[in-house]
């Protein structure tokens, strides 16, 4: 997946994230409900809410604010019955598109997702249609200039299944989705923060796209981001700044 603007895109990725600091908290939010709710409150033994609730300390959410959403989850106290949805579809070139939604209304996201897609020039598809072309994993990102050396031999120790340097001197470590926070607790005791650490859907295989393509593409995108049930958008796409 060596592509020369994966820097590039996820400084852009990152700076829309910070751009809208309370789309981030709701996203979180969310994401720590269902967590929550799916494998208790326990941080010590519910991997998933660990990751969400450090993203939430990443964005500078209270602690009082992570605590009492995860007893609404677990039904110390009331809440909102959210649940997790996936929808797929094309963009420009046959890119592919995923976009994970946590909704409580259905009808709702669904209606919303399909008219982002059909307004912007996409297609959205059927269950499985693009799916396929992405794997389920954990990923860290390191800023180029990085020691690719000690990384590769900390990361592959801890059990990491890849080190891949992308053309832009982009490093990335893919994991098992399970050992994402192991090989990343590893990482960091050696002295190297990544960029970014999440589990996520890696593209197989990616599609470039330049000019009005690229453009587009990138409206879509932000588009079905700005969603108010989008968690994440996951796509195979290159593009040119």
């Amino acid at each position: 997946m060596a592509g020369h603007s994966k820097w590039a895109n996820i400084q852009h990725r990152k700076g829309r994230q910070d751009d809208k600091r309370g789309k981030v908290w709701t996203r979180v939010i969310r994401e720590i409900m269902v967590a929550a709710r799916l494998g208790g409150g326990d941080l010590d033994t519910n991997p998933r809410l660990r990751l969400a609730v450090d993203k939430a300390k990443a964005a500078n959410m209270p602690a009082d604010t992570i605590k009492r959403n995860i007893d609404k989850a677990t039904g110390s106290l009331e809440g909102v019955h959210y649940e997790e949805i996936r929808y797929e579809g094309y963009g420009f070139g046959g890119a592919a598109i995923l976009v994970d939604c946590m909704t409580d209304n259905k009808v709702r996201t669904v209606a919303e997702v399909r008219h982002a897609f059909a307004k912007h020039g996409g297609h959205m598809g059927a269950e499985g249609s693009v799916a396929f072309q992405f794997k389920h994993c954990g990923q860290l990102i390191f800023a180029p200039g990085t020691n690719e050396d000690k990384v590769m031999e900390v990361a592959l120790e801890a059990g990491a299944d890849d080190v891949i340097t992308d053309d832009d001197g982009t490093i990335e470590v893919l994991t098992p989705y399970t050992d994402l926070e192991s090989v990343k607790n590893a990482l960091e005791s050696a002295g190297l923060k990544p960029e970014l650490a999440e589990v996520t859907m890696r593209a197989d295989n990616t599609i470039e796209l330049t000019g009005d393509d690229a453009q587009k593409m990138q409206k879509l995108l932000d588009v079905l981001e700005d969603l108010d049930d989008t968690q994440e958008v996951f796509h195979n796409a290159e593009m040119d700044e």
